[in-house]
């Protein structure tokens, strides 16, 4: 299974010289804990930057900032981790894991934005894996009892 099968893809992107104010109620509405900072380049979104909650509270609100003043691309990381759609969920959990990072920006071919993974998008779906694993396990001890009888 490839991650751009599981990715969400309603994210939750803003431009970079959108204010930390507006970031913070973005964030409030949509009930998130970031936002990707996107430059539209020939009709693509394209990531840029990325914006966490933890950013606001240690960049902004911590050092009693304006955040009326301060834009996302003040404060955004560059440089951050994507990973491209056609990549297998065990490799993308992988790269996580070893980049020490919670959210992942899935891209296609051409670097444009198509979604985002989360640690908590992985979660639930690696639970819900595990859940059919053991329901498998019951249901062949079931069959034996049938069998066996």
């Amino acid at each position: 299974m490839s991650i751009g099968e599981i990715c969400n893809r309603k994210v939750v992107v803003m431009q970079r010289e959108e204010t930390i104010a507006e970031a913070a109620k973005l964030m409030r509405d949509q009930h998130v804990g970031s936002v990707l900072i996107v430059d539209e380049q020939d009709g693509k979104r394209v990531p840029v930057g990325i914006v966490t909650d933890r950013d606001l509270v240690v960049e902004v609100i911590a050092p009693e900032l304006d955040a009326d003043a301060i834009t996302v691309g003040d404060i955004m990381m560059t440089g951050f981790a994507v990973v491209k759609e056609e990549t297998g969920v065990f490799e993308a959990i992988q790269y996580m894991r070893t980049k020490g990072i919670r959210r992942l920006p899935v891209v296609d071919a051409e670097e444009r934005l198509i979604g985002i993974v989360t640690l908590d998008d992985l979660l639930i779906l690696l639970a819900e894996e595990l859940d059919a694993l053991a329901k498998l396990v019951a249901r062949e001890q079931q069959n034996e009892v049938v069998v066996r009888r």
